[in-house]
């Protein structure tokens, strides 16, 4: 039997506004340490879910970041050492629990005459964002790997893919920044144009190693811009994530042969080949505006807040998967002309800068990795092997 609880761990409260931030909202959070007779210390840590939105269809991906010096440097705990109903892939609201076994002196810096973590020095940073689910399955990809410019023959095009999960929204602005006031201490994921309050509006302050960002007035909730492929992959790493797969876009974009898979195939897709995330019809057509493209006719000159157009999602359920800002995914191609650098990744969905029958679910671009652009940003997928359902 375990021994009472005896010290309580600084949890820092991560919710915002769901609208403004795209955080989900987590409160109550509780994170306490008991000594088991067996297995050692161990850290409790509790919270609750207020969003009723949360099903096996729109999960929860959670994360949990923790601190051994009191919030000068931060790290993801690790999926192998956490048990419990509230961690990785959470399917229902209410109140959750994770246990993280194995804290011992060295998970959290000094210890006490105990031998137990010093837990004085230690803070938690809990966070959520909200996934649709794609059920594994058949669908019909339409475009060509890498643009039709693979030359090295590398890739295939793919018609069946696993279960997957993708995030509902573009990564924001509001987002990005307590990304890199937690890892940018020393400047890097920012560059000056980021500041653009009409395009992004993520402004440094300081001098390094100690910089700190800010967002500009009113642009929390706009997708972030001016990242690189690199910025995006370090981004979500931070999260436990990843950048989908060209595929895994264009599935999403689309749907399945059938939108619940092809386990049980009740719900055959009506338009498995649609141009658009709501179907055939052109972003403007009998003038009604679907999504944002080029010009101020859809009411936004420059970028849109994310779900914005959250009237003509994705069969799924996704927002923004046509135009708003162009969107990095995994795949890299290689060319006779390029060989020996580094591979151009694909960039998928539209802009804010782009034709309106640009934004279709198979038009692509190549750009360069490093390349850091007004009309590109990135959302994150969560794929079959980093899959763990929490909701038992």
């Amino acid at each position: 039997m375990s021994k009472r609880i005896f010290f309580l761990v600084v949890v820092y409260l991560i919710c915002g506004n769901f609208t403004d931030a795209k955080w989900i909202e987590i409160s109550n959070q509780k994170a306490t340490q008991e000594q088991t007779e067996l297995g050692g210390p161990r850290i409790v840590i509790e919270y609750d879910i207020n969003d009723k939105e949360i099903s096996k269809d729109f999960p929860l991906y959670v994360f949990v970041h923790w601190s051994k010096d009191s919030g000068t440097t931060w790290e993801l705990l690790s999926m192998e050492h956490l048990q419990g109903n509230g961690y990785g892939l959470v399917e229902s609201p209410g109140h959750k629990k994770i246990v993280w076994w194995g804290t011992t002196e060295t998970s959290f810096g000094e210890s006490g005459e105990t031998g137990m973590a010093n837990l004085n020095k230690s803070k938690m940073i809990i966070r959520g964002i909200k996934m649709l689910r794609v059920p594994a399955g058949e669908f019909k990809m339409k475009s060509l790997p890498g643009g039709g410019y693979d030359e090295s023959k590398s890739q295939e095009p793919v018609d069946k893919l696993p279960l997957f999960y993708i995030a509902k929204y573009e990564t924001t602005v509001s987002m990005y920044t307590q990304y890199l006031n937690k890892t940018g201490r020393e400047g890097t994921g920012w560059n000056q144009r980021m500041s653009d309050s009409r395009r992004c509006g993520i402004v440094q302050k300081g001098s390094a190693p100690n910089f700190t960002y800010s967002v500009k007035q009113g642009r929390a909730n706009y997708p972030v811009t001016y990242v690189s492929w690199y910025d995006a992959v370090a981004f979500l790493r931070w999260c436990g994530l990843r950048l989908p797969s060209e595929a895994e876009w264009e599935k999403a974009i689309r749907g399945g042969i059938y939108l619940d898979g092809n386990k049980t195939k009740q719900r055959k897709n009506p338009l498995p080949e649609r141009k658009y995330p709501w179907g055939n019809e052109s972003p403007n057509a009998k003038g009604v505006y679907r999504c944002n493209y080029d010009g101020d006719d859809d009411g936004f000159p420059y970028t849109a807040p994310v779900g914005s157009f959250d009237k003509f999602n994705s069969p799924y359920g996704a927002c923004d998967m046509a135009g708003n800002v162009a969107e990095w995914t995994l795949d890299w191609y290689s060319t006779s002309y390029h060989v020996g650098l580094d591979g151009f990744r694909m960039v998928r969905g539209g802009s804010w800068m782009a034709v309106p029958f640009a934004c279709d679910a198979i038009t692509g671009a190549t750009q360069l990795p490093l390349k850091e652009s007004s009309i590109m940003g990135f959302r994150g997928s969560y794929g079959t092997m980093q899959i763990r359902l929490t909701n038992h």
